[in-house]
């Protein structure tokens, strides 16, 4: 029993010099700095002051850091180089837009993702992945050598404007420009589209990866709150007369954290207020295909004119299949053009050739129509089981994966999280998603993600704390 305590004890001890390694060596701690109290500590990582003061002991011993008598203890003048390997996830880190994303990307196998964008390996298509990757080794060398064309893959340019057709957006092909991922689009599109210093409209909540991108090129975020039927018709008015912004940000079908789904009288009023603004909106599409019934569509009520429209294959297919696209006006698709080769080249023919591939043999209908059901008959008992942890969801979407839910009042989602961390449990805090960090007490939850009833044994503890 001793030599167990023991041996806990050291791990414990072990990552709080981690902790605090990393910080050194990612420059969050300087030369010189002053490392946390011991208390502080303690609290953060949720470990006893005896750990800390021990961690600390045999940091100095290390020369790592050094104590100043009645003051503290210090860093030390000689850091080692700055390495990006170690720039990986803390438990005490910042709840911010890149906590969620960090925790999930560099989680290890046993680890569950419950708050995570993704859906399990188990719910994809595998065999029709599989296939698809038989049929490309046997192609042409060409596919498995050359870049794509600058707009991409013509065939899947092709199949992409009938699908968008089917939606009600009127897009030809040459209107249409493939890309690495969603993200790469809208990154894209920023740098077509803005400088720094420049306002953008976001939803708050908002996928929290819209807000580091943005923040990466240094504009000014205003957000407007998202209600049930679409953004806060009243407050966006309000927004575009106080900010100026040039540009909106949003989800479509299916938002993301919250599953509302945008109405058709809000769509309208929404365009009719850009128009006289002269705002331009990106409208994220990648859950569209989530959708039983499909919603409204800004680029299809407004033509392309001030929307574009984009979207990917990484929620619905496979994140490995790196292969989004843009749909926009004719003038703007030449100048993109020419961004995308200056920042990434050519297209990447082999994930084009891919998803041409499993959406002409069916494999992809037959998946989506088989996905929509199970989450369907998944989003029943995951919102069952949190409301018996007293976890309210927000509303009941429609479809797709996710759960927007409250935690009962004094309950903080940052603080649970790190909590279920620690017990190898990823989840999504609500302020990671909000611009006016008005969402504490909210979490994302992926239904797809929570089938392991360990997910809720870890909420239910962590929520003790």
């Amino acid at each position: 029993m001793e030599d167990t305590i023991q041996a806990e004890m050291g791990t414990l001890v072990e990552r709080v010099m981690q902790a605090v390694q990393q910080r050194i060596s990612n420059r969050t701690l300087a030369a010189g700095a002053k490392v946390p109290s011991i208390r502080g500590l303690a609290e953060t990582l949720q470990v006893s002051k005896s750990t800390v003061v021990e961690a600390y002991d045999r940091l100095a011993a290390e020369g790592v850091i050094q104590s100043r008598r009645g003051s503290g203890f210090y860093v030390t003048s000689h850091l080692p180089p700055l390495s990006l390997t170690e720039l990986g996830p803390l438990l005490d880190r910042a709840v911010d837009p890149f906590w969620v994303s960090r925790q999930s990307l560099d989680a290890a196998d046993d680890t569950i993702k419950a708050g995570c964008g993704w859906l399990p390996g188990s719910w994809l298509p595998e065999a029709g992945i599989r296939r698809a990757l038989r049929s490309a080794a046997r192609a042409d060398v060409s596919m498995l050598a050359d870049y794509g064309t600058s707009r991409g893959l013509p065939a899947l340019r092709q199949l992409l404007a009938r699908r968008m057709a089917d939606r009600g957006i009127d897009a030809a092909p040459d209107q249409i420009m493939l890309t690495e991922s969603g993200t790469q689009a809208i990154d894209l599109l920023c740098r077509f589209l803005l400088e720094p210093g420049d306002t953008v409209l976001v939803d708050d909540p908002c996928y929290f990866n819209f807000l580091a991108l943005l923040r990466a090129h240094r504009v000014k975020l205003v957000s407007v709150p998202y209600t049930p039927s679409g953004p806060d018709m009243t407050l966006f008015a309000q927004a575009l007369a106080e900010h100026r912004p040039r540009l909106y940000i949003t989800n479509s079908a299916l938002h993301n954290p919250t599953g509302a789904t945008l109405s058709p009288v809000v769509a309208h009023r929404l365009l009719k207020l850009a128009d006289q603004a002269g705002l331009t909106i990106i409208e994220d599409d990648i859950f569209g295909d989530f959708e039983h019934e499909p919603s409204p569509r800004l680029a299809a009520f407004d033509g392309l004119d001030r929307v574009v429209h984009i979207g990917s294959f990484s929620k619905s297919l496979s994140a490995a299949v790196r292969c989004g696209f843009i749909a926009a006006r004719h003038d703007w698709i030449e100048s993109l053009i020419d961004l995308k080769i200056a920042t990434s080249f050519g297209s990447g023919r082999l994930s084009s050739e891919l998803v041409l591939s499993v959406l002409k043999d069916g494999t992809y209908r037959k998946h989506m129509e088989a996905l929509r059901e199970r989450l369907s008959r998944s989003m029943g008992p995951v919102s069952a089981r949190l409301e018996t942890l007293g976890i309210e969801p927000w509303i009941e979407p429609r479809a797709g994966m996710f759960l927007w839910s409250a935690l009962p009042e004094g309950i903080d989602a940052a603080d649970v999280a790190r909590r279920a961390l620690m017990e190898n449990v990823v989840l999504a805090p609500g302020n990671a998603f909000s611009v006016a960090q008005s969402a504490s007490r909210f979490l994302r939850f992926n239904i797809a993600q929570c089938a392991d009833p360990r997910v809720f044994k870890v909420l239910e503890r962590a929520m003790r704390k």
